[in-house]
């Protein structure tokens, strides 16, 4: 069931999206000061690009410093964009576990300094 998740997740956006947070993370990668975000950007990809299967183990204690800024600068308005496609994928009963994936994506999007995916 995985497999099937995560390819019709590719199929239908999750190539774009892991190749729009890869991007981001390149440009990130360009400063010094930027490495640790763009390290963060990497991560998003690596889920984005297929969630099925995997769970985010969050950590916001290791780094509250860089959570917050990432917070402040980007991470809300991510979180909250992955919530609301979750719910819009929840209003039907076949898209509920990709709105699950969505609401896992949301949290990584929020706070990924010291989250691992396993």
């Amino acid at each position: 069931m995985k497999f099937i998740g995560n390819l019709i997740w590719f199929l239908f956006g999750g190539l774009g999206g892991a190749l729009s947070f890869f991007f981001t993370g390149l440009l990130w990668c360009i400063t010094i000061i930027g490495i640790p975000f763009g390290r963060q950007a990497f991560k998003m990809a690596s889920l984005v690009l297929a969630p099925f299967g995997k769970t985010v183990n969050g950590n916001f204690g290791s780094h509250p410093i860089a959570n917050v800024i990432w917070f402040l600068f980007g991470g809300f308005a991510m979180a909250i964009a992955y919530l609301f496609v979750g719910l819009i994928f929840c209003v039907t009963i076949i898209g509920i576990p990709f709105g699950k994936q969505a609401f896992k994506l949301a949290k990584l999007a929020a706070f990924p300094f010291g989250a691992t995916i396993s």
